[in-house]
């Protein structure tokens, strides 16, 4: 399926979830690009909008390669094969997840000060 842009798929999505009007939802959008879509479903269904913020943890050397994530509320995951077949360290992987944390965070005041997408009916998940 293709779309005319970010708006287009938001609006057609929110046509096939049409039954879900009625029902208690809350509409989450990935940053990246898919804000703009849960803000279209969430308009149209009358529901809260909020944001689901995740960062990758990358390999010091290669941050391209993850060898886990975060995500708010404490969340963490670890890839451990990673960690121990790239031979990083305590210390290395702190590192990194201190720097994606601030980041994180820096992106969730972002998002629900309104600074980036129009959330005008957050709720918190």
């Amino acid at each position: 399926m293709f779309f005319m842009d970010r708006r287009d798929a938001g609006r057609r999505l929110a046509a096939h979830l049409e039954h879900l009007k009625d029902a208690e939802v809350v509409v989450l959008g990935l940053p990246r690009g898919r804000v703009p879509v849960a803000a279209d479903v969430a308009e149209a269904l009358g529901a809260p909008l909020d944001v689901c913020l995740v960062r990758k943890l990358g390999v010091p050397f290669q941050p391209e390669s993850g060898m886990g994530a975060i995500g708010e509320g404490g969340v963490r995951v670890i890839n451990d094969e990673v960690v121990r077949t790239a031979g990083i360290t305590q210390d290395e992987l702190t590192e990194v997840e201190a720097r994606e944390r601030e980041v994180l965070e820096s992106r969730a005041r972002h998002y629900r000060a309104g600074g980036h997408w129009p959330l005008s009916r957050v709720a918190r998940c």
